[in-house]
């Protein structure tokens, strides 16, 4: 039972994790410049994906936790 939230957790934190914008990143290593790499604050859909992801990669690490300290059955 523990491995179906397992399984769960991991696609839907592949699925948070591919949503996040991609381009914050790499503006350094694609020649941009000091200023296009400004700090923005994340509002409204973008800030539900960045706190789901959080949340999703917490789960992710206390299931395999769980799953690591019980003894199989």
């Amino acid at each position: 039972m523990l491995s179906i939230f397992h399984i769960i957790i991991s696609i839907v934190l592949i699925v948070l994790i591919l949503l996040q914008d991609r381009s914050t990143g790499t503006s350094g290593l694609l020649g941009g410049t000091a200023a296009d790499s400004s700090y923005q604050t994340r509002r409204g859909f973008e800030r539900f994906i960045f706190i789901g992801t959080i949340v999703a990669t917490v789960l992710f690490a206390a299931i395999a936790l769980i799953g690591i300290t019980t003894p199989k059955v």
